[in-house]
């Protein structure tokens, strides 16, 4: 595999994998981050350039230095011929084997080579599949155009308010203060590592939320080194009063006039999810979003 770090290789790179949208939508989300600042200090590697036919996006080396954070030790993969991915992935160079970690890719058809490869390395494969959803617009993204940031952080949210004589809520974004509200009601999380994740997602990547009267969130959305829109919640008593989707659409909005790619994935989904996700303009795609979580046998949970 060839280690992609020339700038101009990876705008030509961000280019080429829209024309495979949505398959590549988060390995696509994931070298938008690189390419604006790389907060999370990825790296992307390609088995051959220009012509390449498979894309892993991977922490840097000094970044996996615990064994069990599954949170930070995730690999993003795209293919074009899926099917001939093991002999890349078995390789120990390319996939730290011995740690728990997560591979994360919009194809099904990873499904064989992963498990091949997991099995030759004797580490343990757990699978999880989630409805992928997605707007219009991100179908019809155009790479050419470069966002007008070179670090969000830089502009921050409009300034406009959610407008409601009876809740009196503010649209914001999150601070790192309010990671531990979000870790200690995201399902996935609660526990330290996740902690250290969303402190890292909430300082580095956009985010929002709407406050409450008294100035606390009531409900927030985040988003992950992929571009992948997340640890979505609003508290129990603000809920089914149209609060989420008014946030999801304010931050849509940013999102597209700043041209940074989104999407939403689901791992329960019903006909009310997909109700839901039409008032805010989404749809279910068919690839799915697949994720295989891996175990090492001296690392396998009880």
């Amino acid at each position: 595999m060839i280690l992609l770090d020339n700038s101009q290789k990876l705008l030509t790179l961000y280019k080429s994998l829209a024309s495979s949208i949505p398959e590549s939508l988060k390995v696509y989300g994931s070298v938008y981050h690189i390419n604006h600042g790389n907060p999370f200090n990825m790296e992307v590697l390609v088995d051959s350039w220009p012509d390449y036919q498979m894309v892993i996006i991977r922490p840097q080396k000094q970044e996996m230095t615990d064994d069990m954070d599954s949170y930070t030790n995730v690999y993003r993969i795209f293919s074009k011929d899926p099917q001939k991915s093991q002999e890349v992935l078995k390789n120990c160079e390319i996939i730290n084997w011995k740690q728990r970690l997560r591979i994360q890719g919009l194809q099904e058809s990873l499904d064989e080579g992963i498990r091949a490869a997991a099995f030759s390395n004797s580490v343990k494969v757990e699978y999880s599949r989630a409805g992928l959803f997605i707007t219009e617009d991100i179908l019809k993204l155009n790479a050419s155009n470069k966002s007008k940031l070179e670090s969000w952080v830089e502009t921050g949210h409009p300034a406009d308010e959610f407008e409601s004589e009876t809740l009196n809520l503010k649209y914001a974004q999150l601070d790192v203060s309010h990671s531990g509200l979000v870790n200690d009601n995201w399902n996935l999380g609660k526990n330290e590592r996740s902690l250290r994740y969303i402190n890292r997602c909430i300082g580095a990547l956009p985010t929002a939320c709407m406050l409450g009267p008294e100035g606390a969130p009531i409900s927030w959305l985040t988003m992950d080194p992929s571009c992948e829109a997340g640890m979505a919640y609003s508290m129990e008593k603000y809920r089914r009063r149209g609060i989420m989707v008014q946030l999801m659409l304010r931050f849509r909005k940013y999102l597209r006039q700043n041209n940074i790619p989104y999407y939403f994935s689901k791992l329960d989904v019903n006909e009310k999810y997909r109700r839901f996700m039409g008032q805010y303009g989404g749809f279910e795609v068919s690839c799915g979003w697949h994720q295989w979580t891996c175990y090492p046998q001296n690392l396998v949970p009880f």
